[in-house]
């Protein structure tokens, strides 16, 4: 071994050492790690910031923007609306679900297509009483496994395509991962259809954040406009689109007319609702039925409208807004600020917004241009909650996001544009239409993942310039020298599902795949089947909470504690270690080469 080897190598171990503690964030290690090197010496200055140019960053960046784009159109939970609402069982939940988000996660990113269905799952457990924790982890799993099966689905299948694109000339394409991940995604959905019995009812551990302010039901004002679809339909049809979860409390007609509303009311245009119920049930009445609302109506500057943002507040004691109405306080033209929803201790309240005197304690959810929002609040001593994703009037449902995405697929599988160009592409497009805003876009990508690749890929590249890997490769070829060849692929799939709970699945691959390359090339073999390998491990992480970022995004709304992982992910594990090795063996051969 020689001093620059022994330097990456004790670089390496340093870096997994301080992961495995935890005290520090992944992306301020992965930068430590990358000064480190070039002050001794092991990695060039001037390559030191390569790793933020790589395409495989930019990648990764632009799938969570677009990803992030299609969760807030609402469109795909618009297409599973009709089928889950016959859903009543938890087998046929946990079923659907799962396939759902496997299908999702084929052509998306996996952690996009599982924060999309989240909330379809909590209204799903909160209608039919079935445990949240019945359903989150599989849906987790599920996405981790639809994942594998194309190129954009997982990062660890876009690291190892650079990385084969470095030792052979060419990366590996669009759809060279569905022969053996669609095979294992269709396996693994069948297991977790029936394998979440072996989860404990969290029932009453699960509280999302959401859940923690305990904010009773809201109450909003809409108008029935000339086009919306439910013209002439009944109310009962109405609050249906909110399966229970939301009543019509008042219909103003002819503007001064109100009427008590039966079920069998028929809707009429101009018709102003009042309407109660959560702000999730709310926006998707008001989406579906395409409703306006009061306080989004009185707003004519659309520009301004495109960089609005909404939040909660709590009306304080000495808020110069109490006694007084919206109206009084010219809260729009003073303040900027629209008024769409209020919760008085769970009143539903039957007074138009602006005529509504507002008390002390008022929850309210305002509207405003980003720039104008803090200042407004603070000048009428309104308390801001802690920030969570508000649904009503924060999202424009749109099929338009899935389209862009879908074309951007429909480019790289016809290698018409590279893989960067064409999401780099459909993530600007999403912005120059107004999908997201640009403040949006920037809070959607997870940056930490982001600064963790880029700071990593020169240290692995180190790692393989020293001449590291191929140490690494000669001491596993001593292992699995003496072992068939399946045996060996098969120990890279285990390698890289042990190493991936304390390295992260990104940097995983930018270890083990230079490694697993070069094992094949010393034993022989096809390196294809071994990088295919540690793509499979590296993305498959059933064993914790903390490897892969689905894993952690249902750990809390889930009330799940960390051994909760291993009763489902154990046995998941095994079933893809003893699928995956001889189906990667059988597509991608073995052969001497």
């Amino acid at each position: 071994m020689t001093l620059d080897q022994a330097l990456a190598f004790g670089l390496m171990a340093v870096t997994i050492g301080l992961f495995i503690w935890g005290r520090l964030p992944y992306d301020l290690v992965a930068l430590l790690a990358l000064l480190t090197g070039v002050l001794i010496g092991i990695i060039p200055a001037d390559e030191a910031f390569s790793g933020f140019g790589d395409d495989v960053v930019i990648i990764v960046a632009a799938a969570l923007l677009v990803s992030a784009a299609v969760a807030r159109s609402g469109a795909v939970e618009t297409a599973m609306r009709p089928l889950l609402r016959n859903l009543k069982g938890a087998q046929a939940q946990v079923t659907v679900l799962v396939s759902a988000v496997t299908v999702l996660s084929m052509i998306t990113k996996n952690v996009g297509a599982l924060a999309m269905l989240m909330p379809v799952a909590a209204q799903l457990s909160r209608r039919t009483g079935t445990p949240l924790s019945f359903m989150l982890m599989p849906m987790a799993f599920g996405s981790l496994i639809g994942g594998i099966v194309t190129l954009v689905g997982t990062s660890p299948n876009i690291l190892v395509s650079k990385v084969r694109e470095d030792i052979l000339g060419k990366p590996f394409g669009m759809f060279d991962y569905t022969p053996v991940g669609i095979v294992i995604a269709v396996l693994g959905v069948v297991f977790l259809s029936f394998g979440y019995r072996l989860l404990p009812d969290r029932r009453a551990a699960s509280r999302s954040m959401d859940a923690a302010f305990n904010i009773e039901e809201y109450s909003t004002e809409a108008r029935v406009p000339e086009d919306s679809p439910f013209v002439g339909r009944t109310v009962a049809e109405l609050e249906a689109l909110a399966e229970g979860s939301l009543r019509v409390t008042t219909i103003i007609r002819e503007r001064f007319r109100r009427h008590t509303p039966r079920p069998d009311a028929i809707l009429k245009a101009e018709d102003v609702l009042l309407l109660s119920g959560e702000p999730d049930d709310l926006e998707r009445v008001v989406a579906r039925a395409r409703l306006r609302l009061a306080g989004e109506e009185v707003a004519e500057n659309e520009e301004a409208d495109a960089d609005s943002v909404v939040a909660e507040g709590v009306v304080t004691a000495d808020s110069p807004l109490v006694g007084r109405t919206p109206a009084e306080a010219h809260l729009l033209r003073r303040h900027g600020l629209q008024l769409l929803a209020v919760s008085r201790s769970g009143q539903r309240l039957k007074r138009r917004l602006r005529r509504l005197r507002l008390e002390a304690g008022d929850v309210l959810i305002l509207k405003a241009p980003r720039e104008r929002l803090a200042p407004s609040l603070g000048e009428l001593r309104i308390l801001p909650l802690s920030q969570r994703d508000v649904a009503l009037g924060s999202r424009k449902r749109s099929w338009l996001p899935l389209i862009i995405l879908a074309a951007a697929m429909v480019l790289v599988a016809a290698h018409a544009v590279p893989v960067a160009v064409a999401f780099a592409g459909a993530a600007a497009l999403v912005l120059l239409l107004r999908v997201m805003t640009m403040d949006e876009a920037y809070e959607s990508i997870e940056w930490p993942v982001i600064v963790l690749l880029a700071a990593l890929i020169p240290v692995s590249n180190a790692i393989q310039a020293t001449g590291g890997t191929d140490l690494i490769a000669a001491g596993l070829e001593r292992v699995a020298g003496g072992v068939p060849p399946l045996v060996a692929l098969g120990l890279m799939i285990v390698l890289a599902m042990a190493v991936t709970p304390f390295l992260n699945n990104a940097a995983t691959v930018l270890v083990m795949a230079p490694i697993a390359a070069s094992l094949a090339e010393r034993l022989n073999l096809n390196p294809d089947p071994f990088l295919m390998a540690v793509a499979l491990g590296a993305a498959c992480d059933f064993l914790t909470p903390i490897g892969h970022q689905c894993n952690t995004l249902v750990m809390g709304p889930g009330g799940y504690r960390f051994g909760d992982y291993w009763r489902l992910g154990l046995p998941l594990s095994i079933l893809v270690v003893l699928v995956g090795t001889p189906l990667i063996a059988m597509v991608w051969g073995l052969n001497s080469i």
